[in-house]
């Protein structure tokens, strides 16, 4: 499969890897906000995973800003967790911070494709 390839794929997978070994096993950590940064991170990957068998650059596009967008969900729940866990996450929303820009640097390369492809 292609998209496992992709570097942005291999890096949410960390994410999503550390998440687990380094926020989610911590056991006084809220339920809710567990579900939902697991929710999140599982969605990075696997959004990037479903834009990847899209034709389309629009759909292909879609998939990669729901990614993106979860990326940014799960930097809001670590923020949240680090209120009341006074640890900070800073390597994580690093990684999470370069998933976002390759994302966004897809996603722009997708929109030029599609703008040259309608020019012809």
């Amino acid at each position: 499969m292609e998209f496992k390839e992709l570097i942005v794929y291999q890096k949410a997978l960390r994410v999503f890897s550390d998440l687990e070994k380094d926020v989610l096993s911590i056991k006084d950590l809220d339920r809710n906000l567990k579900d939902q940064l697991r929710r999140a991170a599982i969605s990075i990957i696997l959004n990037i995973a479903e834009g990847s068998s899209r034709f389309s650059y629009a759909d292909r596009k879609n998939f990669l800003v729901i990614s993106r967008g979860s990326a940014f969900e799960c930097i809001a729940v670590l923020d949240i967790i680090s209120l009341s866990t006074k640890k900070i996450f800073s390597e994580l929303e690093n990684i999470l911070e370069e998933v976002s820009k390759i994302l966004y640097k897809m996603i722009s390369t997708l929109n030029a494709l599609a703008r040259e492809k309608s020019r012809f």
